[in-house]
């Protein structure tokens, strides 16, 4: 049995991969983090390389043949950090996973904590970046974003994006990421009743390359927030969303419709040029719609997850048994 599995996605990050793995072979050498584990300890270290075009799967390739622990999954092309995890947590064979970037900015001296604070009986640790090392066009928006997932969600850490983070491997066997959801990990993690902590660990300036943020994964994860919010609540019972909505605007548009019946039965005034009757026509055919929508989704709620969001270019590496846990549909 392998304790700690690692994955690390990667996308164009050829001046880090050598230095983020001396540090995690050096941080691997700490005889506490092995007393954690009993003293009977060992890790693999999963590269999820998420279709890079600079070289940087060719690295870390040349690097297995003198790090048996290392693991390499490329794809065919840029899918997103979301399948890159999805892969890795598939691949992963160890009774604890940790996740990192691969641009240096988390320190592999912040895993032992981390591990330890697991093993205090949480299912999962989030990293915090309370003193991040990042311009402000960065900062800002994840504050923002913070704050209002916190609020929302009522998960209550404050850094819900950090890549560094440690679960139990119940926890990457149990939870579903689509689009862009590993931003809301903690929160599915919660919706599923694991147990969630945090601690601040230490944050790094970027040494190579560029940051991949932008405004389209600023809306990607608007919209993925949206989604988490429906999953996490009406997943299960969408009707009582749907439901809900429809006989909201059903008994409000009949209300409207009887008003305007009776008014005109009552005082004789004229139903044709009245605009608030076809307000409530509208409001009961919006009803019946999102009644129907919500009869489709119990239907299709109950659905076996689709297809693999990622084509696998090539594996080094990996157990027959992992590659194939990979390569499920």
């Amino acid at each position: 049995m392998t304790s700690l599995s690692f994955v690390i996605p990667f996308f164009n990050e050829k001046g880090s991969l050598p230095e983020l793995i001396e540090q995690l072979y050096h941080a691997m050498r700490d005889p506490e983090l092995h007393r954690l584990f009993d003293g009977s300890f060992s890790f693999e270290i999963i590269l999820v390389d998420d279709g890079s075009t600079d070289g940087s799967s060719e690295l870390a390739r040349s690097m297995i043949a003198d790090r048996p622990e290392l693991r390499l999954i490329s794809f065919q092309r840029n899918f997103g950090k979301t399948a890159a995890l999805t892969a890795g947590f598939r691949a992963a064979q160890g009774s604890v996973v940790c996740t990192l970037d691969a641009d240096l900015q988390d320190d592999p001296a912040s895993i032992r904590p981390l591990v330890a604070k697991l093993f205090e009986g949480y299912d999962l640790v989030s990293g915090w970046k309370k003193e991040r090392k990042d311009p402000p066009g960065k900062t800002v928006p994840s504050r923002l974003f913070n704050v209002v997932t916190r609020l929302f969600t009522g998960i209550p850490i404050h850094d819900f994006n950090c890549g560094l983070k440690v679960y139990r491997r119940e926890v990457t066997d149990r939870i579903e990421l689509h689009g862009e959801m590993h931003r809301y990990i903690p929160v599915l993690a919660g919706w599923n009743g694991f147990r969630i902590t945090e601690l601040p660990v230490n944050h790094r300036p970027r040494k190579f390359g560029s940051t991949k943020f932008g405004t389209g994964r600023f809306f990607a994860g608007l919209f993925d927030f949206l989604a988490v919010l429906f999953i996490t609540r009406y997943f299960r019972r969408p009707m009582h969303f749907f439901g809900m909505a429809g006989l909201v605007s059903f008994l409000s548009g009949f209300t409207i419709s009887l008003y305007v019946t009776l008014d005109k039965l009552l005082n004789h005034k004229p139903v044709s040029n009245r605009p608030i009757l076809f307000l409530g026509i509208l409001l009961i055919i919006l009803g019946a719609q999102l009644f129907s929508t919500g009869l489709l989704g119990e239907m299709l709620s109950t659905s076996a997850p689709g297809a693999n969001q990622f084509t696998i270019r090539e594996t080094y590496n990996l157990s027959e048994k992992q590659a194939d846990e990979v390569r499920r549909q």
